[in-house]
Protein backbone atom coordinates (compact mmCIF):
# COMPACT_ATOMS: atom_id res chain seq x y z
CA UNK A 1 0.00 0.00 0.00
CA UNK A 2 1.43 3.42 -0.60
CA UNK A 3 -0.02 7.35 0.49
CA UNK A 4 -1.09 9.54 -2.22
CA UNK A 5 0.75 12.55 -1.51
CA UNK A 6 -2.21 14.66 -2.71
CA UNK A 7 -5.08 13.30 -0.98
CA UNK A 8 -3.39 11.80 1.66
CA UNK A 9 -5.00 8.28 1.09
CA UNK A 10 -3.93 4.74 0.69
CA UNK A 11 -4.12 2.90 -2.41
CA UNK A 12 -2.71 -0.53 -3.71
CA UNK A 13 0.37 -0.09 -4.85
CA UNK A 14 0.76 -1.52 -8.56
CA UNK A 15 3.76 -3.46 -10.50
CA UNK A 16 4.82 -0.32 -12.56
CA UNK A 17 4.92 1.58 -9.34
CA UNK A 18 7.62 -0.78 -7.14
CA UNK A 19 9.93 -0.79 -10.42
CA UNK A 20 9.77 2.96 -11.72
CA UNK A 21 13.56 3.00 -11.49
CA UNK A 22 13.79 -0.41 -13.77
CA UNK A 23 11.16 0.86 -16.33
CA UNK A 24 11.09 3.61 -19.17
CA UNK A 25 8.38 5.61 -18.88
CA UNK A 26 5.52 4.51 -21.77
CA UNK A 27 5.82 7.43 -23.69
CA UNK A 28 9.90 6.92 -24.24
CA UNK A 29 9.18 3.30 -24.60
CA UNK A 30 6.93 3.72 -27.49
CA UNK A 31 9.80 5.05 -29.39
CA UNK A 32 11.50 1.48 -29.22
CA UNK A 33 7.73 -0.52 -29.74
CA UNK A 34 7.17 -0.60 -33.37
CA UNK A 35 4.05 -2.53 -33.28
CA UNK A 36 3.04 -4.28 -29.69
CA UNK A 37 -0.35 -5.47 -31.48
CA UNK A 38 1.74 -8.18 -34.17
CA UNK A 39 2.13 -10.68 -31.94
CA UNK A 40 -0.09 -11.82 -29.58
CA UNK A 41 1.34 -10.96 -26.05
CA UNK A 42 4.77 -10.23 -27.35
CA UNK A 43 6.16 -6.92 -27.65
CA UNK A 44 7.36 -6.06 -31.15
CA UNK A 45 10.81 -5.05 -31.41
CA UNK A 46 13.36 -3.29 -34.28
CA UNK A 47 14.88 -6.83 -34.17
CA UNK A 48 11.98 -9.03 -34.25
CA UNK A 49 9.84 -6.33 -36.91
CA UNK A 50 11.16 -7.84 -40.05
CA UNK A 51 10.23 -11.53 -38.85
CA UNK A 52 6.45 -10.16 -37.95
CA UNK A 53 5.65 -8.28 -41.07
CA UNK A 54 6.39 -11.47 -42.99
CA UNK A 55 4.34 -13.18 -40.63
CA UNK A 56 1.65 -10.72 -41.26
CA UNK A 57 2.35 -10.93 -45.13
CA UNK A 58 1.99 -14.60 -44.90
CA UNK A 59 -1.72 -15.05 -43.46
CA UNK A 60 -3.32 -11.81 -44.70
CA UNK A 61 -4.84 -13.17 -47.57
CA UNK A 62 -5.39 -16.11 -46.11
CA UNK A 63 -7.05 -14.47 -42.94
CA UNK A 64 -9.11 -12.56 -45.69
CA UNK A 65 -9.81 -15.65 -47.54
CA UNK A 66 -10.92 -17.97 -44.36
CA UNK A 67 -13.34 -14.15 -43.65
CA UNK A 68 -15.18 -14.30 -46.99
CA UNK A 69 -15.50 -17.96 -46.84
CA UNK A 70 -17.27 -17.60 -43.06
CA UNK A 71 -19.35 -14.85 -44.69
CA UNK A 72 -20.42 -17.13 -48.02
CA UNK A 73 -21.14 -20.50 -45.72
CA UNK A 74 -22.61 -18.20 -42.75
CA UNK A 75 -26.35 -19.35 -41.47
CA UNK A 76 -27.88 -17.18 -42.19
CA UNK A 77 -26.35 -16.19 -45.68
CA UNK A 78 -24.28 -12.86 -45.59
CA UNK A 79 -22.45 -11.02 -48.01
CA UNK A 80 -23.15 -10.70 -52.23
CA UNK A 81 -25.05 -14.42 -51.08
CA UNK A 82 -27.43 -12.58 -49.33
CA UNK A 83 -27.52 -9.73 -51.78
CA UNK A 84 -28.53 -12.09 -54.77
CA UNK A 85 -30.84 -14.02 -52.69
CA UNK A 86 -32.80 -10.68 -51.75
CA UNK A 87 -32.32 -9.65 -54.96
CA UNK A 88 -33.82 -12.59 -56.23
CA UNK A 89 -36.83 -13.13 -54.12
CA UNK A 90 -37.86 -9.27 -54.76
CA UNK A 91 -37.98 -10.03 -58.09
CA UNK A 92 -39.69 -12.97 -57.27
CA UNK A 93 -42.38 -11.12 -55.16
CA UNK A 94 -42.67 -8.31 -57.51
CA UNK A 95 -44.50 -10.27 -59.84
CA UNK A 96 -46.21 -12.70 -57.35
CA UNK A 97 -48.19 -9.16 -56.19
CA UNK A 98 -48.62 -8.15 -60.28
CA UNK A 99 -49.68 -12.16 -60.92
CA UNK A 100 -51.97 -11.96 -57.70
CA UNK A 101 -53.50 -8.90 -59.17
CA UNK A 102 -53.78 -9.67 -63.14
CA UNK A 103 -53.57 -13.34 -63.36
CA UNK A 104 -53.14 -14.49 -66.56
CA UNK A 105 -51.46 -10.80 -67.99
CA UNK A 106 -48.48 -11.94 -65.90
CA UNK A 107 -48.18 -15.70 -67.32
CA UNK A 108 -45.89 -16.64 -70.41
CA UNK A 109 -47.86 -14.98 -73.20
CA UNK A 110 -49.44 -11.73 -71.25
CA UNK A 111 -48.71 -8.43 -71.65
CA UNK A 112 -47.33 -7.89 -68.24
CA UNK A 113 -44.71 -10.61 -68.70
CA UNK A 114 -43.56 -9.45 -71.37
CA UNK A 115 -42.89 -5.91 -69.73
CA UNK A 116 -41.56 -7.42 -66.85
CA UNK A 117 -39.22 -10.08 -68.79
CA UNK A 118 -37.99 -7.05 -70.99
CA UNK A 119 -37.21 -4.45 -68.23
CA UNK A 120 -35.21 -7.19 -65.67
CA UNK A 121 -33.02 -8.69 -68.27
CA UNK A 122 -32.72 -5.12 -70.02
CA UNK A 123 -31.46 -4.05 -66.60
CA UNK A 124 -28.95 -7.06 -66.14
CA UNK A 125 -27.61 -6.35 -69.33
CA UNK A 126 -26.91 -2.39 -68.59
CA UNK A 127 -25.22 -3.71 -65.12
CA UNK A 128 -22.94 -6.55 -67.61
CA UNK A 129 -21.96 -4.02 -70.19
CA UNK A 130 -20.93 -1.62 -67.47
CA UNK A 131 -18.97 -4.00 -65.62
CA UNK A 132 -16.74 -4.35 -68.89
CA UNK A 133 -13.64 -1.67 -68.57
CA UNK A 134 -10.39 -1.48 -70.52
CA UNK A 135 -7.91 -0.06 -68.86
CA UNK A 136 -7.42 3.98 -69.29
CA UNK A 137 -10.35 4.14 -71.22
CA UNK A 138 -13.90 4.95 -70.51
CA UNK A 139 -16.89 2.44 -69.73
CA UNK A 140 -18.97 0.94 -72.05
CA UNK A 141 -22.83 3.15 -71.99
CA UNK A 142 -24.93 0.43 -70.21
CA UNK A 143 -27.74 1.55 -72.61
CA UNK A 144 -25.83 -0.55 -74.73
CA UNK A 145 -26.76 -3.69 -73.14
CA UNK A 146 -30.18 -2.74 -72.40
CA UNK A 147 -30.41 -2.16 -76.51
CA UNK A 148 -29.29 -5.43 -77.01
CA UNK A 149 -30.87 -7.17 -74.78
CA UNK A 150 -34.36 -5.87 -76.26
CA UNK A 151 -33.21 -6.94 -79.70
CA UNK A 152 -32.24 -10.28 -78.52
CA UNK A 153 -35.39 -10.62 -76.89
CA UNK A 154 -37.46 -9.74 -80.44
CA UNK A 155 -35.66 -11.82 -82.54
CA UNK A 156 -34.81 -15.04 -80.35
CA UNK A 157 -37.57 -17.54 -81.39
CA UNK A 158 -38.82 -19.77 -79.18
CA UNK A 159 -37.95 -16.47 -76.98
CA UNK A 160 -40.44 -14.64 -79.00
CA UNK A 161 -43.73 -16.68 -78.77
CA UNK A 162 -43.25 -15.94 -74.53
CA UNK A 163 -42.24 -12.67 -74.18
CA UNK A 164 -45.04 -10.11 -76.13
CA UNK A 165 -44.86 -6.85 -76.20
CA UNK A 166 -48.31 -4.54 -76.27
CA UNK A 167 -47.48 -1.76 -78.85
CA UNK A 168 -49.94 0.88 -77.38
CA UNK A 169 -48.45 0.52 -73.74
CA UNK A 170 -44.51 0.50 -75.14
CA UNK A 171 -45.45 3.69 -77.40
CA UNK A 172 -47.07 5.30 -73.51
CA UNK A 173 -43.35 3.87 -71.74
CA UNK A 174 -41.75 5.37 -74.34
CA UNK A 175 -43.49 8.54 -73.99
CA UNK A 176 -43.15 8.89 -70.84
CA UNK A 177 -38.72 8.39 -71.06
CA UNK A 178 -38.99 11.21 -73.01
CA UNK A 179 -41.04 13.78 -71.42
CA UNK A 180 -38.70 12.28 -68.38
CA UNK A 181 -35.45 13.53 -70.71
CA UNK A 182 -36.83 16.67 -71.61
CA UNK A 183 -37.77 17.39 -67.87
CA UNK A 184 -34.25 16.72 -67.20
CA UNK A 185 -32.96 19.22 -70.29
CA UNK A 186 -34.86 21.96 -69.24
CA UNK A 187 -34.05 21.63 -65.98
CA UNK A 188 -30.36 21.03 -66.43
CA UNK A 189 -30.05 24.71 -68.27
CA UNK A 190 -27.79 27.17 -66.34
CA UNK A 191 -28.60 30.82 -67.71
CA UNK A 192 -25.91 32.30 -65.86
CA UNK A 193 -23.49 29.34 -67.78
CA UNK A 194 -25.48 30.86 -70.65
CA UNK A 195 -23.86 34.34 -70.34
CA UNK A 196 -20.42 32.89 -70.24
CA UNK A 197 -20.76 30.80 -73.23
CA UNK A 198 -18.17 31.69 -75.81
CA UNK A 199 -18.89 31.98 -79.45
CA UNK A 200 -17.24 29.00 -80.53
CA UNK A 201 -19.68 27.04 -78.02
CA UNK A 202 -22.98 28.08 -79.72
CA UNK A 203 -21.00 27.41 -83.30
CA UNK A 204 -20.54 23.76 -82.06
CA UNK A 205 -24.15 23.78 -80.59
CA UNK A 206 -25.89 24.92 -83.78
CA UNK A 207 -23.33 24.24 -86.87
CA UNK A 208 -23.05 20.45 -86.91
CA UNK A 209 -26.25 19.70 -85.59
CA UNK A 210 -28.24 21.83 -88.34
CA UNK A 211 -25.10 20.62 -90.97
CA UNK A 212 -25.59 16.79 -90.51
CA UNK A 213 -29.39 16.77 -90.29
CA UNK A 214 -29.58 18.18 -93.43
CA UNK A 215 -26.94 16.25 -94.63
CA UNK A 216 -29.05 12.94 -93.74
CA UNK A 217 -32.27 14.75 -95.25
CA UNK A 218 -31.07 15.36 -98.93
CA UNK A 219 -29.06 11.80 -98.74
CA UNK A 220 -32.50 9.97 -97.28
CA UNK A 221 -34.92 11.79 -100.25
CA UNK A 222 -32.81 10.27 -103.05
CA UNK A 223 -31.58 7.20 -101.55
CA UNK A 224 -35.19 6.34 -99.65
CA UNK A 225 -37.27 8.39 -101.23
CA UNK A 226 -38.45 10.40 -98.25
CA UNK A 227 -40.57 13.21 -98.08
CA UNK A 228 -38.45 16.22 -97.28
CA UNK A 229 -40.51 16.79 -94.17
CA UNK A 230 -39.96 13.27 -93.29
CA UNK A 231 -35.92 12.91 -94.36
CA UNK A 232 -35.41 16.23 -91.83
CA UNK A 233 -36.96 14.54 -89.35
CA UNK A 234 -34.72 11.75 -89.91
CA UNK A 235 -31.61 14.49 -90.31
CA UNK A 236 -32.51 15.99 -86.60
CA UNK A 237 -32.80 12.26 -84.82
CA UNK A 238 -29.34 11.87 -86.05
CA UNK A 239 -28.51 15.40 -85.33
CA UNK A 240 -27.88 14.97 -81.30
CA UNK A 241 -25.05 14.13 -79.51
CA UNK A 242 -25.21 11.86 -76.66
CA UNK A 243 -24.33 13.27 -73.20
CA UNK A 244 -24.63 9.53 -71.73
CA UNK A 245 -21.68 9.03 -74.12
CA UNK A 246 -19.85 11.94 -74.11
CA UNK A 247 -19.88 13.24 -70.65
CA UNK A 248 -18.53 10.01 -68.48
CA UNK A 249 -15.27 9.85 -71.13
CA UNK A 250 -14.78 13.49 -70.72
CA UNK A 251 -14.86 12.99 -67.28
CA UNK A 252 -12.18 10.35 -67.63
CA UNK A 253 -9.84 12.84 -69.64
CA UNK A 254 -10.56 15.61 -67.30
CA UNK A 255 -9.24 13.69 -64.00
CA UNK A 256 -6.25 12.91 -66.22
CA UNK A 257 -5.55 16.64 -66.79
CA UNK A 258 -6.32 15.92 -70.87
CA UNK A 259 -7.34 18.97 -72.70
CA UNK A 260 -8.27 21.04 -69.29
CA UNK A 261 -6.36 23.71 -69.89
CA UNK A 262 -8.01 24.79 -73.17
CA UNK A 263 -11.11 23.92 -71.66
CA UNK A 264 -11.54 21.33 -74.16
CA UNK A 265 -14.15 18.79 -71.81
CA UNK A 266 -15.53 21.93 -70.59
CA UNK A 267 -16.83 23.08 -74.05
CA UNK A 268 -17.68 19.35 -75.18
CA UNK A 269 -20.17 18.87 -72.42
CA UNK A 270 -21.83 22.55 -72.84
CA UNK A 271 -22.44 22.35 -76.41
CA UNK A 272 -24.01 18.64 -76.14
CA UNK A 273 -26.65 20.23 -74.19
CA UNK A 274 -27.65 22.90 -76.89
CA UNK A 275 -27.18 20.26 -79.38
CA UNK A 276 -29.61 17.93 -78.43
CA UNK A 277 -32.35 20.70 -77.56
CA UNK A 278 -31.83 22.34 -80.71
CA UNK A 279 -31.92 18.67 -82.61
CA UNK A 280 -35.28 17.34 -80.38
CA UNK A 281 -36.74 21.33 -81.13
CA UNK A 282 -36.23 20.60 -85.02
CA UNK A 283 -37.66 17.23 -85.17
CA UNK A 284 -40.65 18.20 -82.81
CA UNK A 285 -41.22 20.73 -85.46
CA UNK A 286 -40.99 18.48 -88.55
CA UNK A 287 -43.05 15.94 -86.97
CA UNK A 288 -46.18 18.57 -86.64
CA UNK A 289 -45.66 19.74 -90.36
CA UNK A 290 -45.33 15.82 -91.49
CA UNK A 291 -48.50 14.74 -89.87
CA UNK A 292 -50.55 18.11 -91.09
CA UNK A 293 -53.17 18.23 -93.35
CA UNK A 294 -53.06 20.72 -95.99
CA UNK A 295 -50.87 22.27 -98.68
CA UNK A 296 -47.18 22.91 -98.09
CA UNK A 297 -47.22 26.40 -97.44
CA UNK A 298 -50.59 25.72 -94.59
CA UNK A 299 -48.35 22.88 -93.00
CA UNK A 300 -45.43 25.11 -92.64
CA UNK A 301 -47.44 27.50 -90.66
CA UNK A 302 -48.74 25.12 -88.92
CA UNK A 303 -45.54 23.69 -87.78
CA UNK A 304 -44.43 27.64 -86.71
CA UNK A 305 -47.94 27.68 -84.95
CA UNK A 306 -46.74 24.09 -82.85
CA UNK A 307 -43.37 25.68 -81.87
CA UNK A 308 -45.59 28.74 -80.50
CA UNK A 309 -48.17 27.29 -78.98
CA UNK A 310 -45.18 24.72 -76.88
CA UNK A 311 -43.58 28.18 -75.77
CA UNK A 312 -46.03 29.81 -74.72
CA UNK A 313 -48.09 26.84 -72.59
CA UNK A 314 -44.96 25.89 -71.79
CA UNK A 315 -43.89 29.45 -70.38
CA UNK A 316 -46.99 30.20 -68.74
CA UNK A 317 -47.19 26.23 -66.86
CA UNK A 318 -43.38 27.02 -65.92
CA UNK A 319 -43.94 30.81 -64.26
CA UNK A 320 -46.88 28.42 -62.39
CA UNK A 321 -44.61 25.80 -61.08
CA UNK A 322 -42.30 28.63 -59.97
CA UNK A 323 -44.77 29.76 -57.39
CA UNK A 324 -47.12 26.80 -56.29
CA UNK A 325 -45.55 24.82 -54.81
CA UNK A 326 -45.08 27.90 -52.38
CA UNK A 327 -41.78 27.77 -49.79
CA UNK A 328 -43.40 27.24 -46.72
CA UNK A 329 -44.62 24.26 -48.08
CA UNK A 330 -43.88 20.51 -46.39
CA UNK A 331 -41.95 18.30 -48.92
CA UNK A 332 -41.51 20.79 -51.37
CA UNK A 333 -39.05 19.02 -53.56
CA UNK A 334 -40.79 16.02 -53.99
CA UNK A 335 -44.04 18.29 -54.61
CA UNK A 336 -42.07 20.31 -57.48
CA UNK A 337 -40.40 17.18 -58.93
CA UNK A 338 -43.83 15.57 -59.28
CA UNK A 339 -45.37 18.61 -60.64
CA UNK A 340 -42.73 18.13 -63.63
CA UNK A 341 -42.72 15.29 -63.72
CA UNK A 342 -46.27 15.28 -64.11
CA UNK A 343 -46.83 18.35 -66.36
CA UNK A 344 -44.04 17.20 -68.67
CA UNK A 345 -45.96 13.76 -68.98
CA UNK A 346 -49.64 15.31 -69.50
CA UNK A 347 -48.20 18.09 -72.36
CA UNK A 348 -46.43 15.18 -74.25
CA UNK A 349 -49.64 13.06 -74.34
CA UNK A 350 -51.78 16.20 -74.62
CA UNK A 351 -50.11 17.31 -77.73
CA UNK A 352 -51.19 13.98 -79.30
CA UNK A 353 -54.47 14.21 -78.18
CA UNK A 354 -55.22 17.54 -80.27
CA UNK A 355 -52.85 17.02 -82.83
CA UNK A 356 -50.22 19.33 -81.99
CA UNK A 357 -47.55 16.90 -81.76
CA UNK A 358 -44.41 19.13 -82.05
CA UNK A 359 -45.61 21.26 -79.46
CA UNK A 360 -45.44 18.78 -76.48
CA UNK A 361 -41.61 18.43 -76.04
CA UNK A 362 -41.42 22.18 -76.60
CA UNK A 363 -43.26 22.86 -73.71
CA UNK A 364 -41.79 20.27 -71.95
CA UNK A 365 -38.20 22.16 -72.24
CA UNK A 366 -39.77 25.89 -71.57
CA UNK A 367 -41.50 24.99 -68.26
CA UNK A 368 -38.88 22.80 -66.51
CA UNK A 369 -36.08 25.35 -67.59
CA UNK A 370 -38.60 28.69 -66.68
CA UNK A 371 -39.45 26.91 -63.04
CA UNK A 372 -35.91 26.30 -62.54
CA UNK A 373 -34.71 29.93 -62.98
CA UNK A 374 -36.38 31.04 -59.38
CA UNK A 375 -35.19 27.28 -57.31
CA UNK A 376 -32.00 28.01 -56.46
CA UNK A 377 -30.94 25.48 -53.98
CA UNK A 378 -33.66 23.38 -54.53
CA UNK A 379 -33.13 22.38 -58.11
CA UNK A 380 -30.75 20.32 -57.60
CA UNK A 381 -32.70 18.44 -55.23
CA UNK A 382 -35.42 18.59 -57.78
CA UNK A 383 -32.89 17.31 -60.56
CA UNK A 384 -31.42 14.45 -58.24
CA UNK A 385 -35.44 12.84 -57.72
CA UNK A 386 -35.80 12.81 -61.52
CA UNK A 387 -32.76 11.38 -62.37
CA UNK A 388 -34.15 8.59 -60.49
CA UNK A 389 -36.97 8.34 -62.02
CA UNK A 390 -34.86 8.37 -65.34
CA UNK A 391 -33.36 5.57 -64.38
CA UNK A 392 -36.06 3.64 -63.86
CA UNK A 393 -37.84 4.09 -66.97
CA UNK A 394 -33.86 3.95 -69.03
CA UNK A 395 -34.37 0.45 -69.14
CA UNK A 396 -37.66 0.63 -70.68
CA UNK A 397 -36.78 3.00 -73.07
CA UNK A 398 -33.74 1.46 -74.42
CA UNK A 399 -35.19 -1.64 -74.32
CA UNK A 400 -38.34 -1.18 -76.25
CA UNK A 401 -36.13 0.11 -79.24
CA UNK A 402 -34.27 -2.22 -79.47
CA UNK A 403 -37.63 -4.55 -79.28
CA UNK A 404 -38.92 -2.69 -82.30
CA UNK A 405 -36.70 -4.00 -84.78
CA UNK A 406 -36.97 -7.52 -86.55
CA UNK A 407 -34.24 -9.17 -88.51
CA UNK A 408 -37.03 -10.84 -90.27
CA UNK A 409 -39.04 -7.73 -91.44
CA UNK A 410 -35.91 -6.06 -92.34
CA UNK A 411 -34.92 -5.14 -95.77
CA UNK A 412 -30.78 -5.81 -96.74
CA UNK A 413 -31.30 -2.69 -99.00
CA UNK A 414 -32.68 -0.81 -96.47
CA UNK A 415 -29.98 -1.52 -93.79
CA UNK A 416 -27.40 -0.49 -96.41
CA UNK A 417 -29.01 2.36 -97.19
CA UNK A 418 -29.53 3.87 -93.43
CA UNK A 419 -25.88 2.64 -92.90
CA UNK A 420 -24.97 5.06 -95.69
CA UNK A 421 -26.73 8.10 -94.34
CA UNK A 422 -25.40 7.76 -90.85
CA UNK A 423 -21.95 6.87 -92.36
CA UNK A 424 -22.45 10.40 -94.86
CA UNK A 425 -24.09 12.47 -92.01
CA UNK A 426 -20.93 11.42 -89.61
CA UNK A 427 -18.54 12.79 -92.19
CA UNK A 428 -20.58 15.72 -92.79
CA UNK A 429 -20.74 16.49 -88.98
CA UNK A 430 -16.88 15.69 -88.36
CA UNK A 431 -16.28 17.76 -91.00
CA UNK A 432 -17.95 21.00 -89.88
CA UNK A 433 -16.77 20.03 -86.77
CA UNK A 434 -13.50 20.65 -87.68
CA UNK A 435 -14.06 23.98 -89.82
CA UNK A 436 -16.23 25.76 -87.13
CA UNK A 437 -13.67 25.16 -84.08
CA UNK A 438 -10.54 26.65 -86.63
CA UNK A 439 -10.45 29.69 -85.15
CA UNK A 440 -10.95 29.08 -81.51
CA UNK A 441 -7.86 28.83 -80.32
CA UNK A 442 -7.68 25.14 -80.72
CA UNK A 443 -4.09 23.30 -82.16
CA UNK A 444 -4.74 21.25 -85.34
CA UNK A 445 -4.96 17.63 -82.90
CA UNK A 446 -7.08 19.50 -80.53
CA UNK A 447 -9.59 20.33 -83.22
CA UNK A 448 -9.08 16.99 -84.45
CA UNK A 449 -10.27 15.31 -81.11
CA UNK A 450 -12.62 17.89 -80.88
CA UNK A 451 -14.80 16.63 -84.04
CA UNK A 452 -14.21 13.05 -83.54
CA UNK A 453 -15.56 13.55 -79.58
CA UNK A 454 -18.93 14.30 -81.69
CA UNK A 455 -19.84 11.15 -83.26
CA UNK A 456 -21.69 9.17 -80.02
CA UNK A 457 -25.17 8.79 -80.58
CA UNK A 458 -27.83 7.12 -77.66
CA UNK A 459 -29.87 8.89 -75.99
CA UNK A 460 -32.07 10.97 -77.88
CA UNK A 461 -32.02 8.80 -80.97
CA UNK A 462 -33.86 6.17 -78.76
CA UNK A 463 -36.33 8.97 -77.36
CA UNK A 464 -37.14 10.24 -80.39
CA UNK A 465 -36.51 7.55 -82.49
CA UNK A 466 -39.80 6.06 -82.62
CA UNK A 467 -42.19 8.95 -82.14
CA UNK A 468 -43.09 9.21 -85.78
CA UNK A 469 -43.75 5.30 -85.86
CA UNK A 470 -45.65 5.64 -82.91
CA UNK A 471 -47.72 9.07 -84.11
CA UNK A 472 -47.95 7.10 -87.37
CA UNK A 473 -49.82 4.27 -85.96
CA UNK A 474 -51.76 6.36 -84.26
CA UNK A 475 -53.27 7.98 -87.14
CA UNK A 476 -53.08 4.11 -89.02
CA UNK A 477 -51.32 5.54 -91.94
CA UNK A 478 -49.35 2.52 -93.74
CA UNK A 479 -47.12 5.04 -95.45
CA UNK A 480 -46.36 6.88 -92.53
CA UNK A 481 -45.59 4.08 -90.98
CA UNK A 482 -43.02 2.54 -93.45
CA UNK A 483 -41.28 6.10 -93.15
CA UNK A 484 -41.51 6.01 -89.00
CA UNK A 485 -39.93 2.22 -89.29
CA UNK A 486 -37.13 3.83 -91.80
CA UNK A 487 -36.39 5.90 -89.04
CA UNK A 488 -36.33 3.58 -85.92
CA UNK A 489 -34.17 1.92 -88.24
CA UNK A 490 -31.60 4.77 -88.39
CA UNK A 491 -31.54 5.05 -85.11
CA UNK A 492 -31.17 2.05 -83.81
CA UNK A 493 -28.39 1.52 -86.06
CA UNK A 494 -26.73 5.00 -85.25
CA UNK A 495 -26.72 3.81 -81.30
CA UNK A 496 -25.28 0.74 -81.51
CA UNK A 497 -22.46 1.64 -84.05
CA UNK A 498 -21.70 5.14 -82.49
CA UNK A 499 -21.92 4.67 -79.38
CA UNK A 500 -19.15 2.12 -78.12
CA UNK A 501 -16.85 3.56 -81.26
CA UNK A 502 -17.48 7.41 -80.03
CA UNK A 503 -16.39 5.71 -76.61
CA UNK A 504 -13.32 4.05 -77.33
CA UNK A 505 -11.90 6.57 -80.08
CA UNK A 506 -12.79 9.35 -77.35
CA UNK A 507 -10.70 7.49 -75.03
CA UNK A 508 -7.88 5.70 -77.24
CA UNK A 509 -7.83 9.59 -78.94
CA UNK A 510 -7.71 11.97 -75.47
CA UNK A 511 -4.12 10.94 -74.61
CA UNK A 512 -2.50 11.24 -78.29
CA UNK A 513 -4.38 14.42 -79.35
CA UNK A 514 -4.71 16.21 -76.27
CA UNK A 515 -2.30 18.33 -74.12
CA UNK A 516 -2.01 16.60 -70.58
CA UNK A 517 -2.47 19.75 -67.91
CA UNK A 518 0.31 19.26 -65.06
CA UNK A 519 -0.82 18.20 -61.38
CA UNK A 520 -0.11 21.40 -59.81
CA UNK A 521 -2.32 23.67 -62.29
CA UNK A 522 -5.23 20.90 -63.00
CA UNK A 523 -7.23 20.79 -60.00
CA UNK A 524 -7.57 24.87 -60.42
CA UNK A 525 -8.44 24.00 -64.25
CA UNK A 526 -11.16 21.98 -63.39
CA UNK A 527 -12.34 23.71 -60.17
CA UNK A 528 -12.86 27.03 -62.39
CA UNK A 529 -14.56 24.55 -65.16
CA UNK A 530 -17.20 23.57 -62.90
CA UNK A 531 -17.59 26.87 -61.53
CA UNK A 532 -18.12 28.42 -64.90
CA UNK A 533 -20.35 25.75 -66.36
CA UNK A 534 -23.25 23.20 -64.77
CA UNK A 535 -25.11 22.23 -67.57
CA UNK A 536 -25.94 18.53 -67.40
CA UNK A 537 -27.60 17.20 -70.34
CA UNK A 538 -30.17 14.40 -71.33
CA UNK A 539 -27.97 11.63 -70.00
Amino acid sequence: MAEDPVSGSWKPTTLSENASNNVIPMHEAAQDVLDSGATSGIVQTKETAPLNRCEEHTQGPLAELKTSGRRICACPPQGILARIATNVVAVALIWAVIWSITTNESLPGGSLFGFLVLYFFAVIGGKIIGLIKFPGLPPLPPLLGMLLVGFLLRNIPWVTDIVLINVKWGAILRSIALAIILARAGLGLDPKALKKLKAVCFRLSLGPCLIEACTAAVISHFLMHLPWQWGFMLGFVLGAVSPAVVVPSMLVLQAGGYGVDKGVPTLLMAAGSFDDILAITGFNTCLGIAFASGSTLANVFRGILEVAVGIAAGGLLGIFIRYFPSKDQTYLVWKRAFFIIGLSVFAIFSSMYFEFPGSGGLCTIVLAFLAGLSWSDEKKEVEKIIKVAWEIFQPFLFGLIGAEISVASLDPQTVGFCIAILAVGLIARVTATFVLVFCAGFELKERIFIALAWIPKATVQAAIGSVALDTAREQGNEQSQKYGMDILTVAFLAILITAPIGALIIGLAGPLLLHKTSDTNRESHIYEEREEIEIHGPA
